[in-house]
């Protein structure tokens, strides 16, 4: 199976990136995914089902670690695996 993520974290900072955003830019960029992409207000990254729901529970864990006090996030189904 394929999935998307899409999340935001929380507090938000217009004039630098905070710890936790940064830790979970590390942890999706680090990630075996197949496309990520990165912004200011949001981050998408798709991939197969492993290696996505790896990096989920790393980029919760390793955020809320740096201080986000809150992670909003959604999980799609894109596909089959080789479809």
């Amino acid at each position: 199976m394929r999935l998307r993520v899409e999340f935001t974290t929380e507090p938000f900072d217009l004039d630098e990136a905070p710890a936790h955003a940064v830790a979970a830019r590390e942890v999706i960029e680090a990630a075996d995914l197949d496309a990520v992409d990165v912004g200011p207000f949001g981050n998408t990254a798709e991939g197969g089902s492993d290696a996505v729901l790896a990096a989920v529970e790393a980029l919760l864990r390793k955020s809320l670690g740096a201080g986000a006090t809150r992670i909003s996030l959604q999980v799609n189904v894109i596909g089959e695996d080789g479809a």
